[in-house]
């Protein structure tokens, strides 16, 4: 029982690893599951350290029939009728994807996707998200002040640093600790305040960047309540939105005294309308943590900056941490994914166009599309603890069967994409994807 585990390639920010060598060593000394692994020069744990865990280090993985990795795998990476378990983005048709799809379809091979395995309530079980909402929350912050200096306004935000720069997460929180306490004592100017951070969504993302967040003086609000907060300068304003106050039923559908039900949203999109703008005035900070599809209304669109540029030159709005990264998604002016380089860009509402940094009108977004990468240690330690507990069950599933039968758990098998190079029966609408050039 052998599995490989490809190098991560993405960019050189990229240092991640699916299993770490400490998981690897237990898969070997419980289940009698070898591991190969391509060697990096770039990855947080050394070659050596998987040499020291048992495993081998090697270019060539054709002797493993099963192969992990974190992000996207090129198309001339892949052999036939082999496993592949990795972040394939393919799962809402995203164009850019087709290829790696077609290529799994066309040798045979089995695809399994992180992202779909999940619980009987459709909990996801393996997964960064936590990760991405802490790295993306401090990224956020470094920006914050470095668009604060930019307008001449001086904060403790403009110690911060961005997550990489840090020796590791603790770091990080100590730092972020000292900043609220200066907000404690010394206040933020008053032409800041009331500071207002936005965080659509509640689920690991969003709880990953709120633990950043409630390291500085903060007070949990309501949304019905963000007219009303007093302009305390020493406070830390923080509203989670839910679904509810994001959507509205359109007018032709609208009922008395119907509340909202999240299962009829799921179902029926195309009966509700977003209504999220209206909370923008009061924000300082977005954080976009929500899975999106391009059924759901939008929560920001250009035509309403452009709209509002005019109302209120100077918005309050300063920075969007659109940790989602939908591109032209849930907030429309995420014109393109960024890196841990330069992870932020100015979008212009009034002419649409986009500048690197936070020197330009308009918001400043973060739009980075694997922030982990920044915490590769941490988040590479947490990933593993939960996927080595799933390495057994597919090692041993029988992939010579036909799906039904091949022997895998409920989780993994609902995150099978493709099967012996088909597409499963959860999977098959991805074909009217495949058949755009």
């Amino acid at each position: 029982m052998v599995i490989g585990i490809r190098r991560e390639d993405k960019n050189e920010w990229e240092r991640r690893v699916p299993l770490t060598p400490t998981d690897v060593k237990e898969l070997k000394e419980k289940y009698s599951i070898s591991t190969q692994v391509q060697p990096s020069k770039i990855r947080i744990f050394s070659d050596s350290e998987y040499i020291e865990a048992g495993a081998s280090v090697q270019e060539d993985l054709s002797s493993c029939p099963i192969i992990f990795a974190v992000k996207e795998i090129p198309v001339e990476f892949f052999e036939p009728k082999k496993t592949y378990v990795f972040f394939s983005h393919t799962i809402k048709g995203q164009a850019e994807s087709m290829p790696t799809l077609r290529r799994v379809l066309e040798l045979g091979c089995q695809l399994i996707d992180y992202e779909k395995v999940v619980d009987e309530k459709g909990r996801r079980l393996i997964f960064f998200g936590k990760y991405a909402g802490i790295v993306g929350m401090i990224n956020t912050l470094w920006a914050l002040g470095k668009r604060f200096q930019y307008e001449g306004i001086e904060t403790p935000f403009s110690d911060i640093k961005k997550a990489y720069q840090y020796e590791n997460l603790k770091e990080a929180e100590d730092e972020i600790i000292k900043i609220g306490k200066k907000i404690s004592t010394m206040g933020l100017p008053n032409l800041v305040t009331p500071f207002i951070c936005g965080f659509t969504g509640y689920g690991n993302v969003s709880q990953g960047a709120q633990k950043i967040l409630d390291l500085l003086p903060v007070q949990e609000i309501e949304p019905n309540e963000l007219d009303k907060v007093n302009k305390n300068n020493k406070v830390i304003y923080k509203v989670v939105f839910k679904k509810k106050h994001m959507v509205e039923l359109k007018t032709k559908y609208q009922l008395p005294n119907t509340e909202f039900e999240l299962q009829d949203y799921y179902d029926y999109p195309e009966n509700y309308k977003g209504m999220f703008e209206k909370y923008i005035p009061h924000l300082t900070i977005l954080m976009n943590c929500i899975y999106w599809e391009s059924r759901y209304p939008r929560l920001l669109t250009k035509k309403y900056l452009a709209e509002t540029i005019h109302e209120s030159p100077s918005p309050r709005l300063r920075v969007i941490g659109d940790i989602s990264c939908d591109v032209e998604g849930a907030i429309e002016c995420t014109l393109y994914t960024t890196d841990s380089g330069n992870p932020v860009f100015t979008y212009n509402p009034l002419d649409g166009k986009t500048t690197h940094g936070v020197e330009e009108e308009g918001p400043v977004v973060l739009a980075v599309d694997n922030l982990p990468c920044e915490l590769p240690r941490e988040s590479s330690t947490y990933f593993s603890e939960m996927l080595k507990k799933f390495v057994p069950d597919i090692v041993n599933a029988d992939f010579t069967r036909n799906f039904e039968q091949c022997n895998l758990s409920p989780e993994i098998k609902n995150a099978v994409i493709v099967y012996h190079g088909k597409l499963t029966p959860n999977y098959e609408y991805l074909e009217k994807f495949l058949q755009k050039k």
